[in-house]
């Protein structure tokens, strides 16, 4: 890890004030607050915190958007709205060396829709497959009795993943529908959550930090739907790195 790259890590804690009081941070850079990989990762870290495994770990991020959409982001996925910061571009990933994504020089929009398709995006593509299929070696997302709503006039109960496919596991159809949800609350509110089309494709990174502020962990998303290095359990570097 250069000095440069590690000098960087450190100014972002000072200029953020991301100070904390616990043994560990992590500092996450999501893209636009309307990605799907921003609204994900978000809901997977407030459910992280209110499983009580944080005790050693503050969270800090910040996402490229404005204040209007950090309250709606922060309403929707429970993320603490302390804990964000909003940007109004992409310069704190250039200098950190994050992905932008694919750009054909044929605006956001594009360049998106060819990721999602897999181009320059190559785990996309398993990842959708993935959601409608299921995953024995993944958990399951809803509980029996957790209510869900679609597009506000399709509702149903956990309880219909359970009859259908059993449970004790990421059901088929599942995760398909959370980022169907997700995917509604973007484009009910797309003009908050989608500051300037052309960081569509930006891409996240996140970076563990112990005490020192020194960087323990690092990892670089250049995929669409690919903000860890193992979706099957997305936060499952945060419970071997923070352990006491």
């Amino acid at each position: 890890m250069t000095d440069k790259f590690q000098n960087n890590i450190e100014n972002l804690v000072e200029e953020f004030n991301f100070n904390g009081q616990k043994k560990f941070k992590l500092i996450v850079l999501f893209g636009l607050l309307g990605d799907f990989d921003s609204f994900e990762y978000a809901i997977n870290l407030k459910n992280f915190i209110d499983n009580k495994q944080d005790k050693n770990l503050d969270i800090f991020a910040i996402a490229i958007g404005n204040q209007k959409g950090k309250e709606k982001f922060c309403n929707f996925t429970g993320f603490r709205k302390e804990n964000l910061m909003v940007v109004s571009n992409n310069q704190i990933h250039n200098n950190l060396k994050v992905s932008k994504g694919l750009d054909i020089g044929l605006g956001g929009w594009i360049n998106m829709l060819l990721m999602l398709s897999g181009i320059n995006s190559f785990k996309t593509i398993k990842e959708v497959i993935r959601g409608y299929l299921g995953d024995r070696k993944a958990q399951q997302i809803y509980s029996e009795f957790e209510k869900i709503e679609v597009f506000k006039f399709f509702k149903f109960s956990g309880n219909s993943f359970k009859q259908a496919f059993g449970d004790g596991y990421l059901r088929p159809f599942e995760l398909a529908t959370f980022r169907l949800n997700n995917m509604n609350e973007i484009i009910q509110n797309w003009s908050d959550y989608i500051l300037n089309e052309k960081y569509l494709p930006q891409r996240g990174a996140s970076f563990l930090l112990n005490n020192k502020n020194q960087v323990i962990y690092k990892f670089f998303s250049n995929d669409v739907l690919g903000y860890s290095s193992n979706m099957k359990d997305p936060l499952g570097f945060l419970t071997e790195l923070i352990k006491e």
